[in-house]
């Protein structure tokens, strides 16, 4: 029998030594990767939890529990952050993505552990294409909130629209998973080609305002 939480342990020890032995700039990095990795394991308890009280089979707990666990969970560190520490948007972009990464890895890895390692192509495409879809919803949530907090009536109603929107990308990636075959491998390459739709569309965005607007200073 495998504890996950033995795992995350194995995972978290290098990562906190690391904190100890780095400069003090690039410390919160690797806090929000254990953050990220520290609500994987505790969205499996709460999903473990949930499936068990509502005797939901794995269909159910994939597709219906899952998402919106996972995604109020990959949302609360980025909430402290904002509310706390009031980054910039360049901080809290990068606070973004490290939860998500974190998040994906861990998923990944107890994913490994239990289902082996013998299907080298199919880890490659799980490996990227979850961790894209992590990515991606934590960009919707989370540069979403860059902007919706600018306007406090805003706040709690956008929170839960880009809330909904993360949990639906989310449902719709597990459920495609969860059918196996050709649609599996659809839905493993959906979230990494909108990755790549997002890279090219921002960088196709800044350089119109570039052309336009000469040189932009971010905060």
């Amino acid at each position: 029998m495998i504890y996950i939480e033995n795992v995350f342990i194995c995972i978290a020890a290098p990562l906190l030594i690391a904190i100890m032995c780095t400069d003090k700039r690039s410390r919160p990095a690797f806090v929000f990767f254990i953050a990220g990795m520290g609500m994987c394991l505790l969205s499996a308890y709460i999903n473990t939890f949930f499936a068990s009280y509502y005797g939901a089979d794995i269909t159910q707990a994939t597709v219906e529990l899952a998402p919106p666990i996972e995604e109020i969970m990959k949302l609360l560190p980025l909430l402290f952050f904002l509310l706390i520490f009031e980054p910039k948007r360049k901080e809290a972009k990068r606070a973004i993505l490290l939860i998500s990464a974190g998040f994906a890895t861990f998923g990944n890895v107890c994913c490994l552990i239990e289902n082996g390692a013998s299907h080298l192509l199919f880890l490659l495409m799980r490996g990227f294409g979850t961790g894209a879809m992590h990515i991606v919803c934590g960009a919707i949530v989370g540069q979403g909130l860059i902007y919706v907090w600018k306007l406090p009536w805003l706040k709690v109603a956008g929170t839960f629209g880009l809330l909904c929107i993360a949990i639906t990308f989310h449902a719709i990636y597990n459920l495609l998973l969860s059918v196996g075959g050709i649609v599996q491998t659809i839905g493993l390459l959906i979230p990494v080609f909108t990755v790549f739709a997002g890279i090219g569309l921002s960088r196709l965005i800044r350089s119109k305002l570039l052309q336009k607007y000469g040189n932009i200073r971010t905060e």
